[in-house]
């Protein structure tokens, strides 16, 4: 680890899981100030489906990237990184314990791994494969690139059209796979300190994705959306790919109905938390801890922060 490296605390977990309430315990009980590490969370046109802090949560300890980025603009977990380590270093600066939360994998690793140095890409090569997406649709390029990158399209959905889109454009622009940059062209990390996560397991998680879903609709989601359709139409466009906000938009523009919107979105959110259950499983470095026990949570963060952090 680089002597340059910035000391935080990263707090994750499925989506579900509870990381919300318990970030707050913490950042009050640590004097600490969180840090978005979700990648859906970034949009400012969905609080409510990508289940954002409510602005009262928001209000009890300040809390940093969340709701910023316009629906049709995208950011790399590079891009992210940069952003959040100023912010680490903001935190730091203020004398508090900077508590990174969410349930991006690929954030996370980008913090505390570092992240590949990639060339940059001709943006020629990106709106060629986004026609190519809107004629073929997702799943053929993602095909496409499970023959030339297995390693990675076994990471992303077959219809994750920004990561495939993305991982083509490095393929065909620079000639290697993104997988291999990946491996052999690392940037130093950027911040150091454990990774919690909480131990949220299907059967325990699937009634709550249930009943969180109903509640987002009651709230008002669907509301929520067609403002932000009024806003950007294209759904193409990086914002509209969040589950939840996907299913919406096929529900407005007329190609499902209600029912079916709610049974894609439920099944989809299941299948979402299963792959970060699974990449989360697959880290040496994260520390499981149970989701319904807080204390738990907060002494093991007790005991892992690093020095710096007192």
């Amino acid at each position: 680890m680089g002597a340059a490296s910035l000391p935080v605390i990263c707090f994750a977990g499925p989506t579900g899981s509870g990381k919300t309430a318990i970030a707050l315990m913490l950042a009050e009980r640590l004097d600490g100030e969180v840090i978005n590490a979700d990648s859906r969370q970034v949009y400012a046109d969905f609080p409510l489906i990508c289940a954002q802090p409510t602005p009262g949560e928001q209000g009890r300890v300040p809390h940093h990237l969340y709701g910023f980025l316009s629906t049709d603009r995208k950011i790399s977990a590079g891009q992210w990184g940069g952003l959040a380590a100023e912010r680490v270093r903001q935190v730091l600066d203020r004398g508090k314990t900077p508590l990174l939360v969410g349930g991006t994998g690929m954030y996370f690793h980008a913090l505390l791994h570092g992240i590949a140095d990639i060339p940059p890409v001709d943006p020629a090569v990106s709106s060629s494969l986004e026609a190519r997406v809107d004629a073929e649709g997702a799943p053929a390029l993602h095909a496409e690139l499970a023959r030339h990158d297995p390693a990675y399209a076994v990471r992303i959905h077959p219809n994750d059209r920004q990561r495939i889109v993305r991982a083509l454009e490095v393929l065909q622009g620079t000639g290697r796979p993104f997988s291999w940059w990946h491996e052999n062209a690392m940037a130093p990390p950027l911040c150091k300190g454990p990774l919690l996560v909480l131990d949220a397991r299907l059967p325990w998680l699937e009634p709550r994705l249930a009943r969180r879903m109903d509640e987002m609709l009651a709230g008002g989601a669907i509301d929520e959306a067609r403002r932000a359709l009024s806003r950007c139409g294209d759904g193409r466009a990086p914002g509209w790919s969040a589950i939840g906000c996907a299913e919406a938009f096929a529900f407005l523009k007329g190609s499902i109905n209600a029912a079916e919107c709610r049974r894609l979105w439920l099944h989809n959110t299941r299948m979402y938390a299963k792959r970060q259950i699974t990449w989360f499983r697959g880290r040496k470095e994260a520390v499981f801890l149970p989701p319904h026990d807080a204390d738990a949570v907060l002494d093991a963060a007790r005991r892992l922060r690093p020095g710096e952090l007192g």
